[in-house]
């Protein structure tokens, strides 16, 4: 006949000393926090329709945020990309130098002169469409405080709207 599994708690089967580090503490604290909960529990706040729809308003800004941060960082590389072929153009010596410029995926061959005008008019572009997209992580900026105070102001710390930085 075979014995049962032994019962009781972790603390009675096993021996204090062959317990995974830290897990005597992370007990007591749990302990700690079922006891206190009665006394410092959040209230509970009742969450509306118009609350759920500016939380995720702010979700939706949140997430659209990161993703213009991410392609203003991948537009300014081009920019210095296109700084730096101006400064080799100009530091070649060869004026008669035919220059190869891409266009789509076809290299087209201007003179030294031609090829700086093109690139002068790429980066006046590109700089455009980074102070566009800057003017759009503002005004979505803008928006998310607002959301902040209103969200704040009825759920206080029963909400973090707070990003990781992680």
């Amino acid at each position: 006949m075979l014995d049962a599994a032994p019962r009781g708690s972790l603390r009675e089967r096993m021996p204090a000393e062959r317990w995974p580090q830290g897990l005597e503490e992370r007990s007591r604290e749990l302990r700690g926090s079922w006891k206190r909960k009665g006394k410092d529990a959040a209230e509970d706040v009742n969450v509306t329709f118009e609350d759920q729809q500016k939380i995720n308003k702010f979700a939706r800004n949140t997430s659209r945020i990161t993703e213009l941060k991410e392609e203003i960082e991948v537009k300014k590389k081009q920019l210095q990309n296109l700084e730096d072929a101006c400064e080799d153009i100009m530091l070649a010596d060869d004026d008669c130098l035919m220059v190869p410029y891409q266009i789509g995926d076809v290299f087209i061959s201007h003179s030294q002169e031609e090829t700086q005008e093109m690139l002068e008019e790429a980066k006046k572009n590109l700089q455009e469409e980074i102070d566009a997209l800057e003017s759009r992580v503002e005004s979505i900026q803008r928006v998310l405080a607002d959301l902040k105070v209103q969200l704040y102001a009825k759920f206080g710390s029963n909400i973090n709207l707070e990003a990781d930085e992680s």
